[in-house]
């Protein structure tokens, strides 16, 4: 299996020439530092603009209610509020999709999008293009944000839904610019949650969506969207021999959001708590297979074998439990471990530290 971003990239001046491949891996390992196999983010070119139709929304924002609406509803709502952006750096450029975060300008993408480019533009619903700014990306949860230059009639914010409150089965739709092909609309439903993927910087980011709606090059950053139109998930890879769609794609969980958006709104960066260990992908616990030197986890005589069974007062049965609940804390944050090493059961004093970049 090949698991890619679905950003496009090209190099100049021939635009549809695809450029070198970014490292990531899916499906990894769940890592709290670095670790985790890595494979190869496939990128590709796109091209062309964004025209619909114009759609009357109420202040701006979109309105959901709780009744399950059509695809054509789900679409009508949310379609101005979905960009498509352009990063050029030197030599290079990249394409993806977004979308519209706040009135003040600031749109939604992924980091692998802008990761390395110096201008950026936005192209909105009508065609009409803007200049944007690099507001500041996290590569360990592959979110972004930049603002964009555009009059305020021009910005429609998309409503952010809880993405604690999907289940499997429910009918979710993808909207962004697959291979150029702009205001493309997809439907499908949650194949799975709480999957692991792992970011540009390969660190794990948990709990995100599994999802058949079709994915593919140029969805990146743009929303997938639930019954109500309001956005649960950040389009970001698929799982793919071919590199292609099929069927398995993936989203960062809306929920994830506002805490990194905020951040990079305040501080141009944001932070991460950090322990400091790998652990092991088949294993049914939170078992240790690495511990990194001078991290926290060495600094508490962590050892590789370890199983962590609770952070503080939260159990952990998984490799994923225990990232969410180191991603829980902030840097600094002084937790109580409780482990299990061969048939004993021991407690280590952890400070937190800052994930590195």
């Amino acid at each position: 299996m090949v698991c890619v971003t679905t950003s496009d990239r090209k190099d100049l001046p021939m635009p549809r020439r695809p450029r070198t491949p970014l490292l990531a891996s899916l499906l990894a390992a769940a890592c709290i530092g670095a670790g985790g196999g890595a494979v190869a983010y496939s990128v590709l070119s796109d091209r062309g603009g964004t025209i619909v139709r114009q759609v009357t929304v109420q202040n701006g924002e979109a309105v959901a209610s709780n009744s399950p609406m059509s695809i054509n509803a789900i679409y009508r709502r949310a379609y101005r509020g979905v960009v498509e952006i352009t990063a050029r750096g030197s030599g290079s450029s990249a394409e993806g999709s977004g979308f519209v975060y706040d009135s003040s300008g600031h749109i939604v993408t992924n980091e692998h999008v802008v990761d390395g480019a110096e201008s950026f533009s936005v192209k909105f619903w009508n065609g009409k293009t803007y200049s944007a700014q690099l507001v500041g990306g996290d590569s360990s949860t592959d979110l972004a944000l930049v603002k964009v230059n555009a009059p305020a009639s021009q910005l429609y914010p998309l409503t952010l839904g809880s993405s604690s409150k999907l289940a499997v089965g429910d009918p979710v739709v993808a909207i962004g610019s697959p291979f150029g092909l702009e205001e493309t609309v997809t439907s499908g439903i949650v194949s799975a949650l709480h999957r692991s993927i792992n970011s540009p910087a390969n660190f794990a980011i948990s709990d995100t969506i599994q999802t058949d709606a079709a994915i593919n090059h140029g969805n990146s950053g743009g929303p997938l969207l639930n019954a109500q139109g309001q956005v649960i998930g950040v389009n970001a890879q698929i799982r793919s021999d071919s590199g292609d769609n099929a069927g398995v794609g993936f989203a960062i969980p809306s929920d994830t959001v506002p805490s990194i958006a905020g951040q990079l709104i305040s501080n141009g960066k944001a932070v991460h708590a950090y322990l400091g260990v790998s652990l092991d992908s088949s294993a049914a616990s939170a078992r240790v297979e690495d511990v990194r030197a001078g991290t926290p986890a060495a600094k508490a005589n962590l050892r590789t074998g370890d199983v962590v069974t609770a952070v503080g007062n939260t159990t952990v049965s998984s490799a994923e439990a225990l990232t969410r609940a180191i991603d829980a804390h902030q840097p600094g944050d002084n937790v109580t471990l409780k482990i299990t090493r061969g048939d004993e059961t021991v407690t280590a004093q952890v400070t937190l530290a800052s994930r590195p970049s």
